[in-house]
């Protein structure tokens, strides 16, 4: 693993949130989790920004970042995706604290990843976008490589 690159960070501390800034599901999810962090522990970012993504011990490719939401931990060090994004950001928020348990008993992690995944390839349709603003370019196509992905990043229609 290689440390995370020597860029300042604007927010020492929190946890942060990487989601679709595009996507209006996500929009609505963060309005959610704004509502619901009472100590303050989140900071949302738009994975979309490829030139101001935070600094983190785990490469972040940026069209990983479209297909689910990422959580960075507050040292920088790790970051997960999806389901396990979800249970991440659990730990975080006092009303998760009585589910977080929940969500490693066997057989939930897989339930959840399935749930998640069938969400994520699902947002667009789940609530809408408008005029088609949202849409992820080349999604339906073949995707580059993916070191011509982390350097190009996704294109913002």
């Amino acid at each position: 693993m290689t440390a995370p690159p020597a860029t300042h960070d604007p927010t020492p501390g929190k946890t942060i949130v990487l989601y679709d800034g595009l996507c209006a599901f996500c929009q609505r999810g963060v309005r959610i989790l704004t509502r619901l962090d009472w100590l303050g522990r989140l900071h949302y970012q738009d994975a979309r920004d490829v030139a101001h993504l935070p600094p983190c011990g785990d490469p972040l490719d940026p069209w990983k970042l479209l297909d689910e939401m990422h959580v960075i931990t507050p040292d920088r060090a790790h970051a997960h995706a999806g389901y396990r994004a979800m249970r991440r950001l659990a730990w975080q928020l006092p009303l998760g604290w009585a589910v977080a348990p929940l969500l490693y008993i066997p057989g939930v992690p897989w339930l959840g990843n399935k749930l998640y995944r069938w969400v994520a390839r699902n947002r667009f349709k789940l609530v809408p976008c408008k005029d088609g603003v949202c849409a992820i370019p080349g999604l339906s196509q073949a995707r580059p490589n993916a070191s011509s992905a982390r350097e190009k990043g996704p294109t913002v229609s």
